[in-house]
């Protein structure tokens, strides 16, 4: 399993440099960024979502730990760190993983780290059994009807607010359905589907050619964003010759 990557958020310096060592020390977890309070840590995020694992300190000024992690992916998952052991309660009633009441040493942290390690090879153990059965189609609510859409047909999707096109082979008329790009993009394979741009996720098979930071398709050109292209350039290298 890769390493578990994780974000640390305290406004104590302390703290925030005592978990930083541990994790440091943790072979399987991997330090993405250490923040002095929850608004860093949310600034952070906005141009990187690759984080597993957020340890939390409950009291931070402007925005508590308690109600930035409710704004996180619900992939995300959560260890509180607190001096005041009356959030436990409040803690896990946000689904967090752990509670490390503070002064807690190495040992503690390793135990809740272990519990994350174990929560998210559970998880790819289940996504592993599933993707054994190739995904095949969606259905999709469009025109009060469910259409079924093959994805081997799709060459890419747009994102409108509320909406998405999806746009297929053959066929001059994409599909509009009521659901959030986002969502779709939770639906779809990935290592069939990724997205380039906040408003576009492409059929990796599709792609024809990649010019001036623009991926072609058919007779469309989608521009990548750069907070995108570091994942689609990955992706090329591993294909190129």
């Amino acid at each position: 399993m890769k390493k578990i990557t994780c974000l640390i958020a305290d406004d104590e310096p302390m703290a925030l440099n005592l978990i930083e060592s541990y994790v440091l020390k943790t072979p399987f977890l991997e330090l993405k960024a250490k923040c002095n309070n929850a608004i860093e840590a949310m600034q952070f995020l906005e141009e990187n979502k690759d984080i597993d694992l957020f340890f939390l300190d409950i009291q931070m000024p402007d925005l508590t730990g308690l109600e930035f992690s409710k704004l996180l992916p619900q992939k995300s998952k959560v260890v509180f760190t607190t001096a005041f052991d009356q959030y436990a309660i409040d803690g896990y009633k946000v689904n967090a993983l752990d509670y490390l009441l503070k002064p807690f040493d190495y040992n503690e942290f390793l135990n809740a780290s272990t519990k994350a390690r174990n929560h998210f090879e559970s998880l790819q153990s289940v996504s592993g059994s599933k993707s054994e059965k190739k995904q095949e189609f969606i259905f999709v609510k469009s025109e009060y009807k469910q259409i079924k859409i093959n994805l081997s047909e799709v060459l890419y999707i747009e994102g409108l607010k509320d909406y998405v096109k999806i746009y297929l082979k053959d066929n001059p008329k994409p599909i509009l359905t009521l659901m959030s790009l986002k969502k779709l993009e939770e639906e779809l394979p990935s290592e069939n589907f990724m997205r380039i741009h906040r408003s576009y996720i492409i059929a990796l098979d599709k792609i024809e050619a990649i010019e001036r930071n623009q991926v072609v398709i058919g007779k469309e050109q989608i521009v990548i964003a750069p907070n995108y292209k570091d994942g689609l350039m990955e992706y090329i290298g591993g294909k190129s010759l």
